[in-house]
């Protein structure tokens, strides 16, 4: 079955994929160590600086923390990844997404640390996300992405739109 396919089954198996408060999976694989979880969280207490520094190893530019704050806050969905080693918890991956609780999401601030990227941790991040918002009942997800990042998004099924750029921005002068 295909990504998206595996996405839009019945309302009943959406129920059954609900990402529960804190779900792990096992990742021997990943970071190396048989006592090494990747773990998936939707808690919204996050330590904003571990936040900001998640973001500062990809190079994002910084934005101030207040801001960050209010926007996790007003999130419909936060999802947070984290590399946990014994008792030590690494935040390695986050994500959001906005909705009018109805039909519509949009998904922002998607991020792997560059440590963990390239083992597929960012295709499963997106995949809970999505598999979150469906159990929701939203069937219209969107986002915007870098040029460097298209194709990512494109092999889990994303396209531009395929009636046309539909999409406008307004930007303070």
């Amino acid at each position: 079955m295909g990504f998206w396919k595996s996405l839009f089954n019945t309302s009943e198996t959406a129920a059954a994929t609900k990402v529960p408060r804190s779900e792990g999976l096992t990742s021997s694989g990943f970071a190396g160590g048989t006592d090494t979880r990747i773990v998936f969280s939707t808690d919204r207490d996050i330590d904003l600086y571990e936040l900001e520094e998640l973001c500062d190893a990809v190079g994002w530019s910084r934005r101030p923390l207040r801001k960050v704050k209010k926007a996790i806050q007003h999130s419909f969905l936060v999802l947070t990844m984290w590399e946990q080693k014994g008792s030590r918890r690494r935040l390695i991956g986050f994500s959001r997404a906005t909705s009018d609780h109805a039909f519509n999401a949009t998904i922002w601030d998607v991020v792997v640390h560059p440590d963990f990227q390239g083992r597929g941790l960012g295709k499963t991040l997106m995949a809970n996300l999505i598999k979150k918002l469906r159990s929701e009942d939203i069937s219209n997800i969107t986002l915007f992405a870098d040029p460097h990042v298209v194709d990512f998004y494109r092999n889990l099924g994303f396209m531009p739109d395929p009636e046309g750029i539909k999409g406008m921005f307004w930007y303070p002068e």
